[in-house]
């Protein structure tokens, strides 16, 4: 999330900047005046039984800084294009399960905005960048194609490094990842705790889908843990489908769940950037009483001279 001066939220472009305020007389989009500092939100609203609840307004929310209720500059649902990452297990564990998965990942880019633009990484040993950001599914299709099932998991650092990437040359504004593996990490170089604390001060929200029936339960568990750990950070959500084929419907409800979160934005009252960790709750009342997923929090820490940013962390 951004702390951004002269900020521009419009109906047809999301966190759009600008330093030039609107006409006169033309209000239907918020500008913040210089200084203003904006911690930008997105958020996931579900009902009891887990589906997702898009038709709530502004007024079914509250959010709060360290308990303190903050004021909610913007409100928004509207689908907009992601900078998306697929990362996908290559181990050779995974031979007899890739077919299931390339078709997964390829139904999710189908099913989501056509401006998005995508990336994809394979890893086993080590971590392949074999696509770049592209919205070709041709290129696409050959990325997730390229199968070399063998050797170990290098999960950790295909994130780490797939983080780096999204970071460094994601043209969106929403940054996203979608992990799948079948088993716990054997091979990377770095650990689950610099990991974590990566994805607790990136901006990126990061999915999981572990498919860890066919792994030793010990194994198994650790696998579960790591998964849980990177993608709460992130403010994003781990799935654990049962069977193989149950694959393509979760990665079609993360595609669905990505074009359909709210954006909320609010000016925090303490706006000293002391460095210090801000704790963040959404709260939501409706009908079934619905609960909201964000993230938990942010560091107050000042970015490069000319742009301020906070690092996000987490989901509620």
């Amino acid at each position: 999330m951004r702390l951004l001066s002269s900020i521009v939220f419009s109906a047809a472009l999301l966190f759009a900047q600008s330093k030039t305020a609107p006409p006169p007389g033309d209000e239907s989009s918020p500008t913040f005046c210089t200084d203003t500092r904006l911690v930008i939100l997105p958020v996931s609203v579900a009902d009891k039984n887990g589906h997702l609840v898009t038709n709530l307004t502004q007024q079914n929310f509250k959010v709060f800084e360290n308990g303190a209720e903050q004021p909610i500059k913007v409100f928004k649902r509207e689908d907009v294009p992601v900078s998306l990452g697929l990362i996908i297990d290559n181990s050779g564990s995974m031979r007899e399960k890739r077919l299931k998965v390339e078709t997964a990942a390829l139904d999710l880019v189908k099913a989501s905005n056509h401006q998005d633009e995508v990336f994809i990484v394979n890893f086993n040993d080590e971590a392949y960048l074999d696509v770049e950001f592209t919205n070709d599914m041709k290129k696409l299709e050959e990325g997730v194609a390229r199968i070399d099932s063998r050797g170990g998991t290098a999960l950790r650092d295909a994130v780490s490094m797939s983080i780096d990437y999204l970071k460094e040359k994601g043209k969106k504004d929403k940054k996203v990842l979608l992990v799948v593996t079948d088993g716990n990490d054997t091979a990377s170089a770095g650990t689950l705790e610099k990991l974590v604390d990566k994805a607790r001060q990136s901006e990126v929200l990061i999915f999981s889908i572990g498919l860890l029936n066919e792994e030793e339960r010990g194994e198994a568990k650790k696998a579960k843990r790591a998964l849980d750990a990177i993608t709460h950070e992130s403010g994003g959500l781990s799935f654990y489908p049962k069977e193989l084929a149950e694959v393509d419907r979760v990665a079609l409800d993360v595609a669905h769940e990505i074009r359909n979160q709210y954006t909320i934005a609010y000016s925090p009252i303490v706006q000293t950037l002391d460095g210090s960790f801000r704790q963040i709750k959404v709260t939501v009342n409706g009908p079934g009483r619905p609960i909201a997923r964000t993230r938990t929090g942010y560091y107050a820490t000042p970015d490069k001279p000319g742009r301020k940013t906070v690092a996000a962390t987490g989901s509620n």
